[in-house]
């Protein structure tokens, strides 16, 4: 299941599992914003299971369960814990938006334990490492610094901040969290939506850097590019997915 990994730099068509993973990440999200998550806890979630696919194959394991687990380990490492019984109530709204809540039958019961179950075996797949390094911080940061350095007029027109944030929003269906530095990619999420509005940013006129190598030293173009055309890929999917 490495195929959605290996991210084909936006050429040809996403794989089957790329697919896959791109409509449980969106249950993870939706799910989560449900359970009054925040983003970084549902940042968590999305990362512990594509991590966990990286090193799995996606005929093994139910996905939802994982996506489930995920959200229930994510809560723990993040400090915002959630009720085991909340996220089987939610998800079963998910899937069933007419239907009743479980009842707490011998089959939530038998849900709730493999939940639990579930986690210890993800623990396990991936090493007991599950904290992770976002680039929320780092957009936050980028974002007032870029506020100061462009004209107040040409910032209030645009709305480059929220459209900043959605993208990095939506990168959360794919892997990227695994391909690419946090730093990096919060520039390049910043970098598109400033392309998106035609938005010019005034190159260090000492050094003549672009403004994105003042932030992080070690970014090129090509990652720049490389994240871009993974973030177009997933839009991609977006539109293809019902």
């Amino acid at each position: 299941g490495d195929s959605l990994e290996s991210g084909s730099g936006g050429a040809g068509r996403p794989a089957p599992e790329a697919r896959v993973h791109f409509r449980v990440a969106r249950f993870i999200m939706e799910a989560g914003v449900k359970l009054g998550m925040r983003s970084i806890p549902i940042a968590t979630a999305c990362t512990i299971y594509h991590k966990f696919f990286c090193e799995t194959s996606l005929d093994a394991y139910d996905p939802y369960l994982i996506a489930m687990s995920s959200i229930y380990l994510a809560g723990k490492v993040e400090e915002q814990h959630l009720r085991t019984r909340d996220i089987i109530n939610v998800s079963n709204r998910y899937f069933n938006p007419s239907g009743e809540p479980l009842e707490l039958d011998s089959r939530f019961w038998e849900l709730r334990d493999s939940i639990v179950q579930c986690e210890l075996l993800m623990l396990r797949v991936l090493r007991f490492q599950v904290s992770f390094q976002h680039p929320h911080k780092y957009l936050l940061h980028y974002l007032v610094s870029l506020k100061n350095w462009l004209n107040r007029h040409s910032w209030q027109r645009t709305p480059v901040a929220v459209t900043a944030w959605a993208l990095l929003r939506d990168s959360y269906h794919g892997g990227l969290c695994l391909r690419f530095q946090a730093q990096h990619i919060a520039v390049a999420v910043l970098y598109l939506a400033l392309q998106f509005y035609g938005v010019e940013v005034p190159a260090e006129v000492e050094a003549e850097k672009p403004w994105w190598q003042v932030f992080s030293d070690d970014l090129t173009k090509p990652i720049i590019d490389n994240i871009v055309s993974d973030l177009i890929q997933i839009y991609t999917m977006d539109t293809e997915i019902p």
